[in-house]
């Protein structure tokens, strides 16, 4: 018996749809990052990328669970002496940009480092219900019928 190694060759990406209305987002992440990485196929190969593509809608209703909503803070530094920023999750979700929420939360559960990035540029974040990826007709993936606890209403 011998170690099975996926090839460039060998790897099928699929795209999958998932709708975000409702659910956790740390969960939903989590769901999200094992797809992005392969981990769900039984061909995965730790250094190649043989995820799938993912597109994500409605990702300025996600829910976070308890206090988070208006206690999470994310922190970043602009380079220069004294340059902390910090912004609270509330503050993005109600922002130009809601998605970047999911997007840091799944983009934290992927390693740093080439592959990481690659893997990561799969993902496609976007707010409303509407995606230009028809033509790849995607797959959906009800990740609500997973687990109740995926949701939050």
């Amino acid at each position: 018996m011998t170690t099975f190694t996926a090839k460039p060759a060998n790897i099928e990406k699929k795209w999958i749809l998932i709708d975000a209305e409702g659910l956790v987002v740390g969960r939903l992440a989590t769901v999200i990052a094992m797809r992005l990485r392969g981990k769900h196929k039984a061909t995965y190969t730790p250094h190649m990328d043989d995820g799938d593509n993912v597109i994500v809608i409605n990702a300025d209703k996600v829910v976070l669970t308890g206090r988070k909503y208006t206690d999470k803070t994310y922190y970043w530094h602009t380079g220069y002496i004294g340059g902390i920023k910090e912004r609270k999750a509330r503050q993005i979700l109600e922002g130009k940009y809601p998605e970047r929420v999911l997007e840091k939360a799944v983009e934290r559960m992927i390693p740093e480092g080439p592959l990481g990035r690659k893997q990561l540029s799969n993902l496609r974040v976007y707010a409303g219900a509407e995606h230009p990826h028809a033509a790849q007709s995607p797959e959906v993936l009800d990740v609500k019928s997973m687990n109740k606890m995926n949701t939050r209403l």
